[in-house]
């Protein structure tokens, strides 16, 4: 026998929440936006993690292997670490510092390749002076988000 509860103030499911694609509850973002100190704690545990990753593959190639591996491991590394795993979630440094790049029209969704690497591109063409917008706007945003239409955001 089948027994049926109904409830007159049961909340209906919500259809009008925008997807989370596919992030956990964890990378959900919250009201408010990390401090340059957060940002830049987290470049700096990037730079560390991608000078010793060129150390490793350097000690793992032996003397024989043309200097051309080594060029191309050496930009691979520094080109797609940063844009690959920011579409994929985080980097090391962001993780850490519990910060996440998000699109700034939907701050739920991650960006796409092409902003992960417009804005990465962006960042390492004007150093620290892409930093000087996020005292002047209420979102925090650098001027490498403003170019690649992303945003910084804390996450819970």
């Amino acid at each position: 026998m089948y027994y049926f509860v109904f409830m007159e103030n049961a909340p209906l499911p919500d259809k009008t929440t925008p997807e989370k694609d596919l992030l956990s509850e964890e990378d959900v973002p919250g009201d408010d936006y990390p401090l340059l100190l957060d940002r830049v704690q987290s470049i700096f545990i990037d730079g560390v993690l991608i000078i010793v990753l060129m150390f490793v593959f350097a000690a793992l190639l032996n003397d024989d292997a043309p200097n051309w591996i080594r060029i191309v491991l050496f930009f691979g590394i520094w080109a797609v670490y940063e844009p690959l795993l920011v579409i994929f979630g985080c980097t090391l440094g962001q993780y850490v510092k519990k910060i996440r790049v998000r699109d700034h029209v939907n701050p739920t969704k991650r960006i796409n390749i092409i902003q992960a690497f417009f804005r990465y591109l962006f960042k390492a063409v004007l150093g620290w002076f892409s930093f000087l917008t996020i005292s002047f706007n209420p979102e925090k945003r650098a001027i490498h988000d403003f170019v690649s239409g992303s945003i910084m955001v804390k996450v819970k």
